[in-house]
């Protein structure tokens, strides 16, 4: 039954019947027949057939909700026993959105200092995403802002509050200034992240908050862009206070407080809602909240 909970679930992932075999390691005739005995056990159709997968019935999403749990429950089971007989060891899979990589080595370093035999894999993702992926059993944890906007149902670790700052040049508009407003930030040209990404709706809503508004010159996904373009001395940005503190910044890059109002949100690790936790989520969980002071 966990086999075939488990061929679900990748299906629900990759939504193509091949894909999903592919994932698993079993051949697309084996898969088929799995889930076929699948609905037989259940009594009911979970998968919408035809010449490639067109979705799953009613009953198949709930059935979804269900593998969740039981997989997910069966998975922290195995790690439990395997951690009573071993030490503590494995791999812990973490989306984090763009805004907080820079401090993921703030609870790797030292959860890893604590258990050397565990591994980390973490990839960078939209907020949505983050809490995609962790339903989906598909990553352990995420690093995420927890209060803006709706998380569902995750268990939340508070780890600090993202402040804003401009990045520009020293002798660019504003650049001399200890401080700036948002009214005076929608003056300036911007380069910023697209709009999918949570950290872009946040700035987006401070401005129009002053009757402001962005109008950036360069979007993208990924903050390094956007900083390499703001060491050029020819560009400026709005970025968490925390990153730019990370970065390290360069002489021609100066990290101007914005004001009027003073915005922040709250950054934490979501987990999913299970008790017990795994051993190596337990342990997780121990080092944010031992971390999250030296992070305020």
């Amino acid at each position: 039954m966990i086999d075939k909970l488990e061929l679900l679930l990748a299906l629900a992932k990759e939504r193509h019947f091949g894909r999903a075999a592919e994932a698993c390691g079993v051949t697309q005739p084996t898969m088929s027949t799995s889930l076929k005995q699948l609905e037989e056990i259940l009594g009911v159709m979970l998968v919408q057939r035809g010449s490639r997968f067109q979705g799953f019935t009613p009953e198949g999403e709930r059935t979804l909700d269900w593998a969740r749990r039981i997989v997910g429950d069966a998975r922290a089971m195995r790690q439990e026993i395997n951690s009573l007989k071993d030490k503590l060891s494995g791999e812990i899979r973490i989306a984090a959105i763009p805004t907080v990589l820079g401090m993921v080595a703030q609870l790797t370093t030292p959860y890893r200092a604590r258990y050397p035999d565990v591994r980390f894999r973490i990839q960078s993702c939209t907020s949505a995403d983050v809490l995609g992926l962790l339903e989906n059993l598909e990553v352990d944890a995420g690093l995420t802002y927890i209060e803006n906007e709706p998380i569902g149902k995750v268990r939340t670790i508070p780890l600090y509050n993202e402040s804003y700052r401009l990045l520009t040049a020293p002798d660019a508009m504003f650049g001399d200034r200890k401080q700036v407003t948002w009214k005076e930030v929608g003056q300036v040209p911007l380069c910023l992240l697209t709009p999918d990404m949570q950290n872009r709706r946040i700035i987006d809503r401070a401005l129009a908050s002053v009757g402001a508004e962005a109008t950036p010159t360069l979007t993208s996904n990924s903050l390094l862009v956007l900083y390499t373009h703001v060491k050029t001395g020819r560009w400026a940005s709005v970025m968490p206070a925390k990153l730019a503190e990370t970065l390290g910044l360069a002489d021609s890059v100066r990290s101007i407080p914005i004001v009027d109002p003073v915005v922040d949100y709250s950054i934490g690790m979501v987990i999913p809602q299970r008790d017990p936790m795994t051993p190596l989520i337990a342990a997780l969980v121990q080092v944010a909240r031992e971390v999250a002071p030296t992070l305020a």
